[in-house]
């Protein structure tokens, strides 16, 4: 192999894929990058059995090539190597060592064969469309912080997408839940011609897709099998296992008989969570909403720590209402809010609260109350 490319451009590629590269594997080769040379391009792949990530960057191909080095080890030397300088990649047939040089500096890699690589196997797709990454993104951004970390429950480790029919409209949707809150985000059908069965995209999939929805305004593949999801764009390909697991019927604990509505402004209404709250148990988080004419009075009682009380006038014409919520929870749902002001519904202060973004029909969100 002999390539060479510019340091700017390979440390761009070499931060996302060595991103999913676990620190500490078993399994030595797992640690390493995939580096293909060939039509004017050097290939970088790397993977943790889960997910597949494969970058393409333009680059002057003398000698074409592939090996395999320590991915965090070359991130590291190209990170530290002058902005802009000219990388060389030298590899002699039957070395085991890869040579890489730039301005005054010169490094020898340790290289295992590229024959070990475990390459996810290609497969047929059963439904493929494109969707620009600006919506993707809104569907994962705005539902995983409710998705759960809790291992026994692996089936709401990350965001549950499907099809499916909502008032006469078809749309895609994005839910996450971890028993305690609850996100539903939709848009229209992007061009899905048949419709898939529900998949889980794993919650490590979903935090790394960050590298390929870089540019909003890119097309977005997405491919989709019984047991694998794909996302492409012109450069970069990120190939995923899905959870194997049946997601609940999520639907059961969308409130529909919610009749006290309570409008917000979200940035106030954060703003006195967050205060009230200083002085909240870091065990429990709770904080009190008392809800008049009105007015909204928040209040927090810790044992341990004191008492806070806050107010915020509000718009709210119903019966009193006293209902307890995590606070976290609280400020987690209102930042997702992209408008001004913010809705929830109430039942009573034993039923789970509906929140919706005045202006943002597509995303619902719940949460659990708990006692104060």
């Amino acid at each position: 192999m002999k390539a060479s490319i510019e340091q700017t451009e390979l440390l761009k590629a070499m931060a996302k894929v060595q991103s999913i590269v676990e620190r500490r594997t078993t399994i030595p080769i797992l640690s390493n990058v995939l580096i293909e040379a060939k039509d004017s391009s050097l290939y970088l792949r790397t993977t943790d059995l889960d997910i597949e990530v494969l970058d393409r960057v333009e680059a002057i191909i003398e000698t074409p090539g592939s090996l395999t080095v320590g991915a965090n080890t070359l991130y590291e030397i190209v990170r530290k190597l002058p902005d802009g300088s000219r990388v060389e990649f030298l590899n002699d047939i039957g070395s085991s060592q890869l040579e890489i040089v730039a301005s005054r500096s010169r490094f020898f890699l340790s290289t295992l064969p590229k024959e070990d690589f475990p390459v996810m196997a290609s497969e047929e797709y059963d439904f493929e469309f494109t969707i620009k990454a600006k919506v993707i993104k809104r569907l994962f951004d705005k539902s995983k912080f409710a998705m759960s970390s809790e291992e026994t429950r692996y089936y709401l480790n990350g965001v549950y997408l499907h099809p499916c029919v909502e008032n006469e409209k078809n749309i895609l949707r994005a839910v996450a839940t971890d028993g305690h809150r609850l996100a539903q985000i939709d848009i229209e059908n992007p061009g899905l011609k048949e419709n898939f069965s529900g998949i889980i995209v794993p919650k490590k999939t979903v935090s790394e897709l960050r590298m390929v929805l870089e540019n909003e305004n890119d097309d977005i593949s997405i491919s989709i099998s019984n047991n694998k999801i794909r996302f492409s764009n012109n450069f970069l390909t990120l190939t995923s296992k899905i959870v194997d697991g049946t997601f609940p019927d999520y639907k059961r604990v969308i409130p529909l008989e919610n009749d006290k509505k309570l409008q917000v402004n979200a940035n106030e209404f954060s703003e006195a969570v967050d205060r009230v709250s200083t002085v909240s148990s870091e065990r429990s988080r709770a904080v009190k909403l008392s809800l008049s004419s009105g007015r909204l009075h928040l209040s927090v009682n810790s044992p341990e720590n004191g008492k806070a009380e806050d107010e915020i006038l509000v718009d709210y014409n119903y019966d009193d209402l006293e209902i307890g919520f995590n606070a976290r929870y609280l400020q987690e749902l209102t930042s997702q809010v992209d408008g001004k002001n913010v809705e929830f519904s109430f039942k009573s202060s034993g039923d789970p609260a509906l929140m919706k973004d005045i202006e943002d029909e597509g995303a619902i969100y719940v949460v659990m109350p708990m006692r104060v």
